[in-house]
């Protein structure tokens, strides 16, 4: 399955690390230059330089055999635009747009995007991540079934140097990856926590209190 991703913040890198990590074929395509070179360096030739609100670029990074396209800029408009020129002009199986601003729900649906995701708590999440650390962020929630969530691990968190393998996480839960000091480490169970580690796992949402409570209390 090929994934086409527009837009290189938080939400597009992240998601674009956990589809590589399943094995999917990806390419994200980011308009800031330097923007585009960190992720460059994070990702490598995944990602694809271009504005992705332009037929071209869409053109060029292979839009033609996406079986899917997910929009999630910073901009409704552009995630509008992108949505519309996947479904109606390149026939895109399926398209998922970020909705920025709850208002313009209606204009997703009036133009027959049906799949979207509104992002005005992430954006208050991600304001609340700036405030200090041990907190909980939800990224996205998954067909209502699974929770995508970062921990930041408090400098007074009891898991402080455990192993992962010894910590008992809650049925249906997988830590997918851990950034400390802006490296990306793939954890086994050998992996030791230390404080400032984000902690991103995939989980269903009745396991999140539980692991607020693994994960933050000290």
């Amino acid at each position: 399955m090929y994934v086409l991703v527009v837009g290189g913040g938080k939400v597009g890198y992240f998601l674009t690390q956990y589809l590589l990590q399943e094995n999917y074929e990806v390419t994200l395509i980011e308009k800031d230059y330097a923007r585009y070179k960190y992720l460059e360096d994070k990702l490598g030739e995944t990602v694809f330089y271009g504005n992705g609100s332009e037929m071209s670029t869409l053109e060029k990074a292979g839009i033609q055999r996406a079986d899917v396209v997910a929009a999630v800029t910073g901009h409704d408009e552009d995630n509008i635009i992108i949505c519309q020129m996947a479904k109606d002009i390149f026939k895109v199986p399926k398209v998922v747009g970020r909705v920025n601003n709850p208002k313009n729900e209606g204009a997703f649906k009036l133009l027959g995007i049906t799949h979207f995701v509104n992002s005005t708590k992430l954006i208050y999440q991600l304001i609340e991540e700036e405030a200090g650390i041990g907190k909980t962020l939800h990224l996205l929630t998954l067909k209502s079934q699974a929770e995508l969530i970062e921990f930041i691990i408090d400098t007074n968190s009891k898991i402080l140097g455990k192993c992962l393998k010894d910590i008992a996480l809650p049925k249906n839960t997988i830590v997918i990856s851990i950034f400390r000091n802006n490296s990306l480490i793939i954890p086994d169970g050998n992996t030791k926590f230390e404080a400032l580690d984000s902690v991103f796992l995939l989980t269903t949402p009745d396991n999140i209190e539980s692991l607020k409570n693994i994960f933050l209390n000290n």
